[in-house]
């Protein structure tokens, strides 16, 4: 009965740690990662573009659906590495630069916005996606930053873009930071 008492009170202790640590990290973050591809910038704009094909090429994004528009702006719900979401496109400046921002509710775990920019390249294009999200609980603050990191959503969205074309990719992140 001894053990059990000194186990509990460890992953009490565990637990509080964890928070405390996960207080500390800032609830906002900027992450992002580039690769090039030997598409040009029109047909790679044309993939990113087209919220409603995405899982047909990214295994992580199950379904994502047009829904209506809210406040004048596009409106999509997708499921994401088991999440739904809502996603709203802030900016469509084809074919250089598209903005998302989740759609979080009052009260949300998570939010912020992706931004897709699509430079001409020697021989392609250079596809960078930058993050600037925001995370509320403290625990799940210490797991984003050192366990999952910031760069892990973008980096898969990244490959599977890459392998959509064919091709095997490498993202290369730029310094992560707090917002």
């Amino acid at each position: 009965m001894k053990w059990i008492l000194v186990i509990l009170i460890a992953i009490v202790v565990l637990v509080a740690v964890v928070v405390v640590l996960g207080a500390l990290v800032p609830r906002d973050h900027v992450a992002g990662a580039s690769i090039t591809l030997r598409q040009p910038p029109e047909t790679v704009w044309q993939a990113i573009r087209d919220l409603g094909a995405v899982p047909q090429w990214w295994p992580e994004t199950k379904t994502s659906v047009r829904t209506a528009d809210k406040d004048g702006l596009e409106r999509w719900e997708q499921n994401v590495g088991g999440l739904t979401m809502a996603m709203l496109v802030e900016t469509d400046e084809r074919p250089r630069r598209l903005v998302t921002r989740i759609d979080a509710l009052p009260g949300a775990a998570f939010g912020g916005s992706w931004t897709y920019e699509i430079a001409p390249a020697p021989d392609g294009s250079r596809v960078t996606v930058t993050e600037r999200g925001w995370i509320a609980n403290p625990l799940f603050r210490f797991l984003s930053r050192f366990v999952f990191g910031y760069y892990a959503t973008q980096e898969q969205y990244l490959k599977a873009l890459g392998r959509k074309f064919g091709e095997t990719v490498a993202p290369v992140r730029a310094p992560a930071s707090g917002a």
